[in-house]
């Protein structure tokens, strides 16, 4: 794709395959902390056919540049469709329909089949953000002008970045997840102690069902995750994305074999075994202070398992490695009664059309006042003890 033209002495450039630039360069901007900017995790996704114009996922990536220096990147994606996203927009696609506008294709900066909040405009150490910022944007904006293309979306920023682009012009739209903050617990027990009495007892009741039923539980990492256990999380992946969505998943074996295999310090994995055979698997990765639920897999249901390896297990895990966060995933108001907080998430989006654009903006407005009510309702079923007075 050709160069934008240059915005502020930063030139842009539009890369169909992060095969087009090496590791070190977009890791010494991107960093390595935050698994899914890594390298290895975008590019893995290309490499192993998920992320590709057949599946929908048509990479560009933004690269901006200051001379010679790489001075921010970005993912980017030519979108096709819809799906992996988690930010539902079908509506404003039958909007966009019943105008008789395409709304596909379009520009989305969103990591792949992950709803987890953090960086999408990394900037490198000596250079300013909010100049890299509107650089970008300009860019973004040229490039759908150029090809016709309906709108950019910029799925989970963080807030203050979700902030800057509300003040760019894009608008702003907010959802709900549920999250697990560690207040400085020590142990299980410790966190329980926060829970009155009824639902302390309802999640000890749940945490022995599995123990009853046989079921054994293993935190693996790094090198003790080995080939065999990647096939086997892969098999259950594959069985459980087929029963609840018709089809065997997003993601390819040879995404969790090669890619997800080679990420191992920020890799956990929990298998459970009956009879020493395992029988379901969670899969999670980590940053320096947060742990990220992702996958979960069975050959069949048993009581109470998902809810032990994918947050019981999970919550364990931060305590002992003394993490901060621990984000379980998209939707799930079951995960409220768990202990895990209500928290609002960001997207920001822009629109080419103005008059498509202004029914946005003023459905964005509605459904964030919605979002905030429901947020509110949730926070107020948690199942902590009520504070003294």
């Amino acid at each position: 794709m050709a160069n934008s033209p240059q915005a502020e002495a930063l030139s842009a450039e539009f890369v169909t395959s992060l095969e087009q630039v090496p590791a070190e360069q977009w890791d010494g901007v991107a960093g390595t902390d935050y698994p899914f900017m890594r390298h290895r995790f975008l590019y893995g996704l290309e490499k192993t056919d998920c992320t590709t114009a057949d599946t929908g996922w048509q990479p560009c990536h933004l690269l901006l540049r200051k001379g010679d220096t790489l001075a921010a990147v970005m993912p980017l994606y030519l979108k096709s469709h819809s799906y992996g996203e988690y930010v539902f927009d079908w509506s404003w696609a039958d909007a966009w329909r019943q105008s008789g506008l395409d709304y596909y294709p379009k520009l989305l900066t969103a990591i792949p089949f992950t709803p987890a909040t953090g960086p999408r405009l990394c900037v490198a150490a000596n250079m300013d953000e909010n100049t890299c910022l509107r650089a970008a944007i300009t860019a973004v904006q040229d490039l759908a002008g150029r090809q016709n293309l309906s709108s950019w979306h910029l799925l989970f920023p963080t807030e203050e970045v979700c902030e800057k682009l509300l003040d760019a012009g894009l608008h702003r739209r907010a959802a709900t997840q549920f999250h697990w903050f560690n207040e400085g617990f020590h142990s299980f027990e410790d966190f329980l102690a926060t829970f009155n009495s009824r639902k302390r007892k309802s999640l000890k009741r749940e945490r022995r069902r599995v123990a009853e039923q046989g079921i054994a539980l293993r935190t693996l990492t790094g090198a003790e995750i080995g080939k065999k256990e990647w096939e086997q999380f892969f098999h259950f992946y594959q069985l459980t994305y087929a029963k609840r969505s018709g089809h065997g998943g997003y993601l390819s074996r040879e995404f969790f074999v090669d890619t997800a295999a080679g990420m191992e310090e920020q890799v956990v994995m929990v298998l459970a075994y009956l009879a020493d055979r395992a029988v379901a698997g969670a899969l999670y990765f980590r940053s320096s202070n947060t742990l990220y639920g992702r996958y979960w897999g069975c050959e069949r249901e048993y009581e109470c398992l998902h809810f032990e390896a994918c947050y019981y297990q999970g919550i364990e895990y931060c305590i002992a490695h003394k993490l901060q966060r621990f984000d379980p995933g998209a939707q799930g108001e079951h995960k409220i009664q768990r202990g895990f907080r209500p928290i609002t998430t960001w997207s920001n989006h822009w629109i080419a059309d103005p008059r498509l654009s202004a029914a946005v903006a003023d459905f964005t407005r509605r459904e964030a006042q919605h979002n905030e009510q429901y947020r509110q309702a949730a926070a107020s079923m948690l199942p902590f003890k009520s504070p003294p007075g």
